[in-house]
């Protein structure tokens, strides 16, 4: 008797044991994501016939300098992996930690600045900004 109880409680404990193991790794499994408050500024970004590499390479490396100069960007994104629609061919995005960064933005020297430069090579431009 001692003997079916010592394989019973040996069992049951395994049993506890595999359902730990199962369940720890569903809790792991499990997809996390946060709903931060930063603002991202998407824009995608179709030129000009005849605008060089190098002054897109200009546009990216002016988004590089804006950010530097403005307080309140907190990342940058200027390497697009998929554009759509495909005649639009460069994106970029600026993130900014809340919504009083993103109008300082709007209204900053800087962004006159890249602004001055960009407008002028651009056939058209879609920008969209999101949050939670």
């Amino acid at each position: 008797m001692k003997l079916h109880l010592k394989r019973g409680i040996l069992f049951l404990g395994f049993l506890l044991a595999a359902f730990a193991v199962a369940a720890g790794g569903y809790a792991l499994g499990s997809n996390r994501y946060g709903q931060p408050k930063t603002i991202i500024h998407l824009v995608v970004v179709k030129w000009k016939p005849g605008v060089t590499d190098a002054q897109k390479q200009q546009v990216l490396d002016g988004i590089k300098k804006m950010a530097a100069e403005t307080p309140g960007i907190e990342n940058i994104w200027v390497k697009p992996a998929r554009v759509q629609p495909r005649d639009f061919s460069t994106a970029f995005v600026i993130e900014f930690k809340d919504r009083a960064a993103a109008d300082a933005y709007a209204e900053s020297a800087a962004h006159k600045e890249f602004d001055d430069m960009y407008v002028p090579l651009r056939a058209n431009s879609l920008s969209i900004q999101v949050t939670n």
